[in-house]
C-alpha cells in the first residue's frame, strides 16, 4: 500500500490544495518499505488528483482539503483521510497501527472527520431537544 502525506516542516501540511511537498511511503506488512519525496507543483485539482493516481497512491492522509479535490482523488481510487495533523512520522506510525483516529491527530477546531460526516459537527443530525430542532 502506498500512502501519500503532504508535508511542511516535518508535519502534515495544513491544506492539501496548496501543499508544496509530498511524501510517498510504501507500506508492507504494517512497516515502511520505501519512502520518496516529491514537489507538488500542480495547482489544478483534477490534474493534482490524476498525478497522485499515477504515483500509485492508495491513500492520502492530509489536513484540510477542498471538496472538489477530495472528489477527484476518490474518482482516482485514492482513499482520503482528512483533518489530520501532527508530525509526519508519528502520523504514519499511527496509520500503520490503526490508531490514526486518536484525538491527538485531529486538526484543531475540528470535531469530527469530514470523510464520515459532511454536515458539520453533529453529522447532519438535528437535536430534537432544542427549539426548531437545531443542534
Amino acid at each position: 500500500m502506498k500512502v501519500a502525506i503532504p508535508q511542511w516542516q516535518g508535519r502534515v501540511s495544513p491544506v492539501f490544495d496548496v501543499a508544496a511537498r509530498l511524501l510517498l511511503v510504501e507500506m508492507q506488512d504494517g512497516r515502511e518499505a520505501w519512502r520518496g519525496e516529491y514537489p507538488l507543483t500542480i495547482d489544478n485539482p483534477m490534474e493534482r488528483a490524476r498525478w497522485l493516481g499515477r504515483l500509485g497512491a492508495d491513500a492520502l492522509i492530509c489536513g484540510a482539503i477542498s471538496r472538489p479535490l477530495e472528489m477527484a482523488l476518490s474518482a482516482e481510487g485514492v482513499r482520503v483521510i482528512a483533518q489530520v495533523c501532527g508530525q509526519v512520522d508519528e502520523v504514519l506510525a499511527a496509520f500503520a497501527e490503526g490508531r490514526l483516529d486518536h484525538q491527538s491527530f485531529l486538526m484543531p477546531g475540528c470535531c469530527g472527520r469530514r470523510r464520515r460526516f459532511r454536515a458539520g459537527c453533529h453529522g447532519g443530525r438535528r437535536n430534537a431537544n432544542k427549539p426548531g430542532g437545531q443542534s
